[in-house]
């Protein structure tokens, strides 16, 4: 597992939180200091489980 600190970019700004435990896509800056970037979207426990059922993630993950 990866810590990185991430910025919610403008379109989800407002409509999502995230949480512990929460899976998200980070698009690396090109700029500025390693580690860091933009959170393109959230997967909740829930939705990982999904995507591990239907073979779309490792189930190692």
């Amino acid at each position: 597992m990866q810590i990185k600190r991430g910025r919610i970019r403008g379109k989800l700004k407002r409509r999502v939180w995230i949480r512990d435990n929460d899976v998200v896509i980070i698009a690396p800056w090109e700029f500025g200091k390693e580690g860091r970037g933009d959170i393109l979207w959230r997967y909740t426990l829930p939705q990982v489980e999904w995507l591990k059922q239907e073979k779309y993630i490792p189930l190692d993950f």
